[in-house]
Formats: C-alpha cells, structure tokens, sequence
C-alpha cells in the first residue's frame, strides 16, 4: 500500500470520526431541548390546572355570597365578567410569546383583583363570614392562590434553565436552526413591589 494512500485513508477516518462526533453531539442536544421545552409545556399545564381550579371554585363562591341579604351586586358582577374573561383566554404553550403570556397575565390578574374587591366588602357581612360553607368555600380559594403562586414559581424555574440551555453557545446553533425560542416568564403583578399602607 503506498504511503498517499494510507494517509488518504486516515484523513477520511479521522474526518468520519469529527462528522460522527458531531452528528452525535447534535443530537443530544436537540434531544436535550425537546426534553426542556416539554418540561416547559408540562409546567405550563400545571400552572393552567391550578387556574382552572380557581375557576371552578368561584360559581360556589359566587352563588353562597349571593344568598346574602343586600349584598352588592356589582361586586358580584364583576367576579362573574372577570372569570368568564380568564376563561377565555387560552395559549397553546408551544406558543408561548411574552405578548400571549401579557394576555394570560392581564385576565387571570383581574380575577385576581375582583375576588379581592369581593373579600372586602364581604367585611360588612359578618353573618356571611360566619356560615361554614362560606369558609370553607373561602379557604380553598385560599389555598388555590398559594397553590397558583408555587406553580407560577416552577414555570418560571424550568423555563429559565430551558432559556439559558438554548441560549449558550454552541446550543444556540442547533436552537436556531430547529426554531427553540424562548419562553416568557410570568411577572409580578403591576404594583406588587409597593407594600400595601397601614392605618392604625
């Protein structure tokens, strides 16, 4: 065998071991991603199923207030019109884009809002407070808004390590040529950060 030959034959073996390795490499780390994003999709599904909860929850909330002597009407509404609002707006999360989350955020904030409208007034209503379907109704909302705050905090863990995941390079390559976009990530609540005044 001559010698160009066989320095021909290991220059194509060495090549064919770079492409392999890189081939191979590839392939993890678009398995890599798929693996994230559908961590992102489940936690996304973990988040809605709690907001769907919540959902469920306030026409027994709804109707055990409305059993109430004089109770504001509008306040009860506006709950009604909120939830119906929430319910509406659904997101593929494949999908995910901060204007599409924005939306998300902005409906569900507002139920969120009206159900504390509600909480207030029903302060001058003690013989409502005092009725134990009442509370109890009460305490599973409760419950459901921690359980809506912890979910949001897993969403936005497992979407951050998938964004740093395909936002390094080289992971960036692969993410771009397969189209892995970011994902958003929930937000506080406009004015959240200024502590709630207290009067004495």
């Amino acid at each position: 065998m001559k010698k160009g030959c066989l320095i021909s034959i290991i220059i194509v073996g060495f090549i064919a071991i770079v492409v392999l390795g890189m081939v191979m490499w590839g392939t993890k780390v678009y398995n890599g991603m798929v693996t994230m994003n559908e961590g992102v999709t489940s936690q996304w599904g973990n988040v809605e199923t709690q907001y769907q909860r919540r959902s469920d929850l306030i026409p027994n909330f709804v109707n055990t207030v409305k059993g109430a002597a004089n109770f504001e009407q509008t306040t009860l509404t506006q709950v009604i019109e909120a939830r119906a609002k929430a319910t509406s707006v659904n997101i593929d999360p494949t999908k995910l884009t901060p204007e599409t989350m924005q939306q998300f955020q902005q409906a569900q904030g507002q139920v969120s809002s009206a159900l504390g409208r509600l909480m207030v007034v029903m302060e001058q209503y003690p013989e409502l407070k005092a009725t134990q379907n009442f509370r109890d109704l009460q305490t599973e909302l409760e419950g459901t808004e921690n359980r809506i705050s912890v979910e949001r905090r897993k969403f936005n863990e497992v979407a951050l390590l998938y964004n740093t995941y395909i936002k390094r390079f080289p992971q960036n390559m692969i993410a771009g040529m397969f189209s892995f976009a970011a994902k958003p990530y929930f937000e506080a609540t406009a004015g959240a950060e200024k502590a709630p005044e207290v009067k004495f």
